[in-house]
């Protein structure tokens, strides 16, 4: 079993249960799925902390809105991205890599909509 999956596995079974009650996050995206995003890029030591630092932050003592999880990333090299196997099929992007500063050592991660309902139609 991967690391991550043990992380990412309560996540998953808490967000089916929380689809039967009422929305009440005051971020976006929701508390839940911004764990799952972080412990899907990060260190599991960083996610749990950026995940439990968030969850506190969900309360009436702050105001809430649009807050994506911040990562630190090191872009493959350019020869890595030139693997021609895949370059024979389409290649499905899930999440998107926006730079927080100059030094693009920091991201946010954005998630693309459109490819998760374009495969859930076909």
């Amino acid at each position: 079993m991967n690391i991550k999956n043990f992380y990412i596995a309560p996540i998953k079974g808490y967000q089916y249960i929380s689809k039967m009650l009422p929305a009440n996050c005051r971020y976006y995206p929701t508390c839940s799925e911004y764990a799952k995003w972080q412990f899907e890029f990060n260190a599991p030591h960083k996610a749990l902390l950026a995940s439990s630092l968030r969850i506190l932050r969900c309360n009436q003592l702050f105001d809430g809105g649009i807050d994506y999880p911040v990562v630190t990333y090191v872009p493959p090299k350019l020869l890595k991205l030139l693997d021609f196997n895949r370059l024979c099929g389409k290649i499905k992007i899930i999440y998107w890599f926006v730079p927080k500063d100059a030094n693009q050592s920091q991201y946010y991660i954005l998630k693309d909509f459109d490819a998760i309902n374009n495969s859930s139609g076909s």
